[in-house]
């Protein structure tokens, strides 16, 4: 558990259609017997106290295996990519104290606790942390409260690609050394990356 744990949300955005994986590959198991979703989860609830989950309105919260202590965000617009569910999302935690919010991908399990911690640590309400492993930027990207109104915005399949972009000097690359930031799973094969 973090020191301060309103600082940092979690937003583990699962509201995708998977149509690369070709199901829905948030019930896709892991060799450890986990659901990918459920794995992701787990992961977040190490290091966040507060971790909401944005999910598409036909989706069944219990037969997803949803944690109960997640708060659910409906992203109504899903349909229309990333960029939905993310407004969707940070306009939920506007309501919240948190000052900055950790985006975590449902299809990226493999993040280390110490890496979420890390990047926590250097999150504000005024900056955008980054991780960078081995050069390549990968996830989850921790937006300061400040840039919240901007990803409320969004739509569209970009995710918060453009608010990134638009605020060069207000980003954070933080250094891991951790492969579990670039790696996602988008075909089968890659349960077993790690």
């Amino acid at each position: 558990m973090p020191a301060h744990p309103m600082t940092c949300a979690a937003l583990v955005l699962a509201a995708g259609r998977s149509q690369r994986f070709g199901r829905d590959k948030r019930l896709a198991r892991l060799p450890s017997g986990q659901t990918l979703l459920a794995a992701t989860l787990a992961r977040a609830f190490e290091q966040f106290a507060v971790v909401h989950i944005v999910l598409r309105p036909d989706d069944d919260a219990q037969q997803l295996g949803i944690d109960p202590r997640a708060r659910i965000v409906w992203a109504d617009q899903a349909e229309h990519g990333m960029g939905a569910s993310l407004a969707a999302g940070v306009t939920a935690l506007l309501q919240t104290p948190a000052q900055a919010v950790a985006v975590l991908l449902a299809d990226m399990p493999w993040i280390a606790p110490r890496t979420l911690h890390t990047l926590c640590e250097q999150a504000s309400a005024t900056r955008i942390v980054l991780p960078l492993y081995q050069g390549q930027r990968g996830h989850p990207v921790v937006f300061g409260r400040a840039f919240w109104p901007a990803l409320a915005q969004l739509h569209g399949d970009q995710g918060g690609r453009q608010v990134i972009l638009d605020n060069p000097r207000a980003c954070a690359s933080v250094a891991v050394d951790d492969a579990g930031v670039v790696l996602d799973v988008d075909v089968p094969q890659a349960l077993t990356s790690m």
